[in-house]
């Protein structure tokens, strides 16, 4: 399972290419709509529980978390580190 930021960035991308297909009827372009929806709900919780995870590591001085997000050692998080 793909479970990266930019794996995340793939996936939205490739719904909107989806959704801007002109070649879908009616009812293709609602069941993208739906998924488009769907995808949407899923892709807000995992940013929101990336900047929960980025509110922590300030909060906590810490500059490493999951994996999600990557890091090449190079601080990048603003804030009272």
């Amino acid at each position: 399972m793909k479970t990266k930021i930019t794996d995340l960035r793939e996936h939205l991308f490739a719904q909107l290419e989806r959704l801007g297909d002109e070649s879908l009827d009616a009812e293709g372009i609602k069941k993208e709509v739906e998924r488009g929806k769907a995808i949407q709900g899923v892709a807000s919780a995992i940013i929101d529980s990336a900047r929960v995870e980025v509110d922590y590591l300030r909060t906590t001085g810490q500059e490493r978390g999951t994996d999600f997000m990557p890091h090449d050692g190079v601080r990048r998080i603003k804030g009272e580190l």
